[in-house]
């Protein structure tokens, strides 16, 4: 089994945070942006704002050389201690190639986004580090009681107290308990990653799934691409959260998505929960990626807990 991921040290009062933009376009989106930086304040915390947050360049945050540059001035900074991404979309994947982790390792930092950002996080763990799958700052809302869970599971994470959870039960789920590394996030993402670099080796880990705006077809050939890639041959626990906005087909499926996960897994025999708040609903709980988890399913309950 591989050596526990490097946890990056925890954050406190007087930090500084830098928010990036690796993905898509911000320019509409000045005032979440200043939420973030505001709410970052709120905790003792200073925060920076990259030179090319609110470029843009066709579909993206500036060319693919201005986030790069954002994001690994951020990395290169020991002054800063987590990278804040503004939000996903689509793009992190183009800038994959260009960066360099040199200075990162010598001083490690949080990397805090979700969705495209998966891609960023699977390159992350290959170098070797946590990072924190939660709330970007396009996350946030004029009401923070809206996403109150959110936000507080986020605030807990990176000050150094991450929230367990005890799952809603699902009839689906697998039963069973297990223990791995948690690794994941965006299904499309991680299917995107198959054959790269940046494909995560999930022997012995517990993989976290999460999806939007895909036809259920579409969510049945990625997991038979990876199935056949290997991806799930040596995993220990599947947890699955939100899948949002499926789109409905001129041709139905027939079955939820709960079955076609658990017909595309039948060959294996780890537990898969369902119900995991996370993902792109309001409610998207914060976890610590590359972190071991102990995981037991339940039908009437699944708790995911993190080792110390």
């Amino acid at each position: 089994m591989a050596s526990q991921l490097i946890q990056p040290p925890y954050l406190k009062a007087g930090d500084t945070v830098a928010i990036v933009a690796p993905s898509g376009i911000l320019k509409s989106r000045v005032g979440e942006v200043q939420d973030a930086v505001k709410l970052l304040e709120s905790w003792g915390l200073h925060a920076i704002v990259g030179k090319h947050v609110f470029n843009q360049s066709n579909h993206f945050a500036g060319t693919d050389a201005e986030r790069c540059e954002d994001l690994q001035n951020a990395m290169d900074d020991p002054k800063i201690s987590a990278i804040w991404c503004a939000r996903g979309g689509y793009g992190t994947v183009r800038i994959l190639d260009k960066l360099n982790y040199t200075k990162f390792k010598k001083n490690p930092k949080w990397i805090i986004g979700y969705s495209d950002i998966t891609a960023l996080h699977n390159q992350v763990h290959n170098e070797g580090f946590q990072s924190l799958h939660a709330i970007m700052c396009v996350s946030l809302t004029k009401d923070l009681n809206d996403i109150k869970e959110s936000v507080e599971t986020f605030k807990s994470a990176i000050f150094g107290n991450p929230e367990n959870y005890t799952l809603k039960g699902s009839n689906y789920n697998r039963v069973g308990e297990t223990s791995g590394e948690l690794v994941g996030g965006n299904l499309t993402m991680l299917h995107t990653m198959l054959g790269s670099r940046e494909s995560i080796d999930t022997s012995g880990k517990i993989l976290f799934i999460e999806e939007i705006g895909e036809y259920k077809y579409h969510i049945d050939r990625m997991l038979q691409s990876m199935k056949r890639a290997g991806y799930f041959d040596n995993l220990n626990g599947l947890v699955v959260g939100d899948m949002s906005r499926m789109r409905k087909n001129t041709t139905l499926w027939g079955t939820s998505i709960e079955q076609l996960i658990l017909d595309a897994l039948e060959d294996y025999d780890f537990p898969i929960t369902f119900n995991m708040p996370a993902g792109h609903e309001k409610d998207n709980r914060a976890l610590v990626l590359g972190r071991t988890i102990e995981l037991k399913v339940g039908k009437a309950q699944s708790t995911l807990k993190f080792s110390e």
